[in-house]
């Protein structure tokens, strides 16, 4: 099983930036995805969650408006597109893959994000 993050790097604020998340080894349609972000010295933050067939989405009330997740089963990926960036939003970015139905779930590494001029 391997979820691997892609697609961070340092951004001015109010820049924009795409993550991208490829799942392997599971599958990938069974299962609702989540992003998470921590920042140093914070604990972990759910930032968006979408439903395995894509159907439904939520985010944190500091990315509302801001963020999108997204997802497309074909390819087994799921996205975070993220604008009007704030120094705020710097943090390890990481994808959740979790199906309750017996309580699998895996993470992938994360990708540093960072918003500074």
């Amino acid at each position: 099983v391997q979820l691997v993050e892609s697609g961070g790097g340092l951004v001015q604020p109010g820049g924009s930036l795409r993550l991208s998340c490829a799942a392997s080894g599971f599958t990938f349609s069974s299962y609702s995805m989540r992003w998470y972000r921590q920042a140093p010295g914070k604990g972990r933050e759910l930032v968006a969650t979408i439903a395995s067939t894509g159907g439904s989405t939520d985010y944190g009330d500091s990315v509302k408006g801001r963020f999108t997740i997204s997802r497309d089963n074909a390819k087994n990926t799921v996205y975070l597109q993220m604008n009007s960036l704030k120094p705020e939003d710097t943090a390890v970015y990481y994808c959740y893959a979790l199906r309750v139905a017996g309580w699998n779930d895996y993470w992938g590494q994360g990708t540093q994000v960072t918003i500074s001029a």
